[in-house]
């Protein structure tokens, strides 16, 4: 949580630095928004640009993905969006040391401006904020059991299942098991004598 809100304020602070940066000299006092986007991939010429086909285009929309990816906390977002400032930016640098022959830094304005700096230091930022950034957390999948734990599987067709004790078998009506031996009789001596199976009719007794 600390790390999102540290990372998404970095991020914020950089998207501002590179939009702001086109509104600052950027070399020999010329500001970015001077600068053509179509002039980073074939040549910087002096024409002026207008605001919305200048070098702002990119960097608003670098500063749309981050907040985007702050909204939904994604560091590639984020990173993303820090690398097309930089991306930019470097671009930039190299078709102005190509027109003038060299990059310099003097007094009074010559040479390279605070725009520039600007620019590099808000891609900077946005990289550091995706790094900081936690991103996203996963929470874990929990599968819940049932109550009386996992189910007994259905037996196949033609196929006996024991029951647990005391449980009757699949299809049966319930039934109690004699937990005790079958009960057997016991001739007593000096009691009545035991009825013969095989007299259909007994003597009476006396």
């Amino acid at each position: 949580m600390i790390r999102n809100i540290a990372g998404s304020v970095l991020a914020l602070a950089g998207a501002t630095a590179a939009v702001w940066s086109p509104f600052r000299a950027w070399y020999d006092g010329r500001h970015g928004r001077d600068y053509a986007v179509g002039d980073l991939f074939t040549g910087i010429t002096d024409a002026k640009s207008d605001v919305l086909g200048s070098i702002l285009l990119p960097f608003a929309f670098a500063a749309l993905v981050t907040l985007v990816g702050v909204v939904l906390r994604s560091r590639l977002l984020v990173a993303l969006a820090g690398l097309v400032v930089l991306g930019f930016t470097v671009l930039w640098m190299v078709r102005v040391g190509q027109a003038e022959g060299s990059l310099a830094v003097g007094p009074d304005g010559a040479g390279l401006g605070d725009g520039v700096a600007n620019a590099l230091g808000g891609g900077v930022l946005l990289l550091l904020g995706a790094l900081v950034m936690s991103g996203r957390s996963h929470r874990p999948h929990r599968v819940d059991l049932p109550p009386h734990g996992p189910a007994r599987p259905a037996p196949d067709a033609g196929q006996e299942t024991p029951a647990p004790y005391g449980e009757a078998p699949y299809g049966e009506a319930p039934r109690a098991d004699a937990p005790y031996a079958e009960t057997r009789t016991l001739d007593v001596p000096g009691g009545p004598p035991a009825p013969d199976p095989e007299r259909k009719n007994p003597p009476p007794g006396g």
